[in-house]
């Protein structure tokens, strides 16, 4: 049965819209209506005023909800990570696995192929975070996991058949022949904990490479006679970057600028998420060390910023309180533009005619009061 979602300030792709209506039926939205042109028939749900934005879409999310996918790659376990995120907004989410041995990575991807096939809420995929990754560049990885892939683990990682994959290397450790079999075996491959060149990074670029993962963090650095990976994302005009936007990873100041360098649309917000985001525990296990978050910063005993205690929610009030950002644009950077990211543009990141069902109301200040993933409400 369609339901029309009325009285909101619904964020279009011509922008914001205060007369329309929103149709569901089933898992898509059917159409945008003026409220005088809905069926009598179709039932409403009042949304009291609240903005209605298209829900969000986070290509990083290591936990939540007290737990670690390289914990326990279980279904359960994306089911429960879902969940936790789900109350700030997220109705999309690659569950990531950093560097980890080969039999975990199995694993992994076993579990988010059974989890889409389930049907667990918000699961698009898988984003392998190394462990094909620089030592020097490892930040909370663990670099004895570090290697280069053969033929066959290339087809592993390549291997889910049901969902997105993002693949997280460092261009430099890599043949840029594997770079290019990964890309022909329908894997996004984005380039990060890199210590490459500037020509290292081009040369994976131009073998396929079409994202940086958490921009700025643990890449080497723009430089007035050495750009580095930094650079050669900041100038490079068709790849994509996502950015944690706590105010830990990264300076507003850096982030306003990577704004400024890249084309609209080509910078997307992502969480780095750890187990403590949704759950009343601020401590948790990453390769057997105790790890807490101390004043909304999650580090190792090293000092090493292991993942991030931000959720979407926060990181869209951020964009638009610490970046200046217009609400409809840190929107966009968290639904619209990782979509186009991740190759699902004709189905997700937009309130429009025939896209998935995947919304998120907010409040004035953008709380999260109710979402919908698949058409299925949850307040």
């Amino acid at each position: 049965m369609s339901i029309a979602l009325i009285n909101a300030r619904v964020l279009t792709t011509q922008g914001f819209r205060d007369d329309l209506a929103v149709i569901l039926d089933g898992r898509d939205i059917q159409s945008l209506l003026p409220l005088s042109e809905v069926p009598a028939s179709t039932a409403r749900h009042d949304l009291q005023g609240a903005t209605l934005l298209p829900g969000y879409i986070d290509a990083q999310v290591n936990g939540g909800g007290g737990m670690l996918f390289n914990n326990a790659p279980t279904v359960d376990t994306l089911r429960r990570i879902g969940e936790a995120h789900r109350q700030f907004g997220t109705t999309g989410f690659l569950p990531t696995l950093i560097s980890d041995d080969a039999e975990v990575m199995r694993e992994a991807i076993a579990a988010t192929r059974a989890a889409i096939e389930a049907g667990v809420p918000g699961v698009l995929g898988i984003h392998l975070e190394g462990p094909y990754l620089a030592p020097a560049r490892k930040g909370t990885h663990d670099a004895g996991k570090f290697r280069v892939p053969d033929a066959a683990e290339i087809a592993m990682a390549a291997s889910l058949d049901n969902g997105v994959t993002l693949l997280t290397l460092a261009p430099e450790r890599i043949p840029v022949d594997s770079i290019r079999d990964l890309v022909a075996r329908g894997v996004i491959v984005a380039a990060g904990h890199t210590a490459g060149s500037y020509e290292e990074i081009r040369a994976g670029l131009d073998a396929g490479i079409s994202g940086f993962t958490h921009l700025y963090n643990a890449m080497s650095p723009l430089q007035g006679r050495e750009p580095g990976a930094v650079g050669a994302a900041l100038e490079d005009r068709n790849s994509w970057c996502g950015i944690i936007a706590d105010g830990h990873h990264v300076h507003a100041g850096s982030l306003r600028v990577a704004l400024a360098a890249k084309p609209v649309g080509k910078v997307f917000l992502v969480t780095d998420a750890m187990p403590p985001v949704g759950s009343d525990d601020p401590s948790y296990v990453l390769y057997g060390e105790t790890i807490t978050v101390q004043d909304g910063v999650v580090r190792n005993a090293a000092g090493s910023l292991a993942g991030s205690a931000l959720d979407m929610a926060t990181a869209v009030r951020n964009a638009v309180q610490m970046l200046g950002l217009p609400l409809a644009e840190a929107a966009r950077m968290a639904s619209t533009y990782p979509a186009d990211f991740l190759g699902l543009s004709a189905s997700h990141g937009r309130i429009a005619p025939g896209y998935r069902a995947d919304l998120v109301a907010v409040d004035a200040d953008l709380n999260v009061v109710g979402s919908w993933i698949d058409g299925q409400h949850a307040a």
